[in-house]
């Protein structure tokens, strides 16, 4: 968690695999801690084929079967479903808007939102901006895509600095 912590969470990110993968993974992640889906990450990789949304989004009721059977992942059916799913209303965010990149990072005007929070207890589930976000991808045929999932998304890809004010990563992160 320190590594994730430090290296990966609130960081800005602009590349279409990886913001499919977190897509996935936060999914995959409501009503367990993220802690049990970071331990299961290299697993999700390997059984989701890197998450190439292509590849993911072509998987066949074989795939998905050996997908419910790996005990290296979160064996829920619905969640599986949905990551497949997803994949395919990614690509065709991609196929309209040029990019995923292009099309989510339009719910915070194209730039981080810094914000200045002191406490835990000040940092929200959800927002506007992530009510809006998990709004439009229901419409556009996503699944696991609830507001806290997608404010978790935000914070996680860097769309938005939750990082208290105390902590280093805070500072370090408003200069990106």
């Amino acid at each position: 968690m320190t590594a994730y912590h430090d290296q990966e969470w609130g960081v800005p990110l602009h590349d279409d695999r990886a913001l499919f993968e977190f897509l996935i993974l936060e999914g995959a992640q409501a009503g367990l801690s993220w802690s049990t889906i970071l331990k299961k990450r290299t697993a999700y990789r390997a059984a989701f084929d890197r998450f190439h949304a292509r590849r993911v989004a072509h998987y066949s009721e074989a795939k998905i079967a050996g997908l419910l059977a790996n005990p290296g992942i979160v064996r829920n059916r619905l969640k599986i479903r949905a990551a497949v799913r997803n994949a395919q209303a990614f690509l065709d965010v991609q196929k309209e808007c040029a990019s995923f990149d292009a099309y989510i990072w339009q719910f915070v005007g194209g730039q981080p939102i810094q914000n200045c929070w002191r406490r835990m207890q000040e940092v929200p589930a959800r927002t506007a901006h992530s009510d809006a976000m998990s709004k439009d991808l229901r419409k556009r045929g996503f699944a696991f895509v609830g507001s806290t999932i997608c404010y978790a998304f935000m914070q996680a890809t860097g769309m938005v600095n939750d990082h208290l004010v105390s902590c280093f990563r805070h500072k370090e992160l408003q200069r990106v």
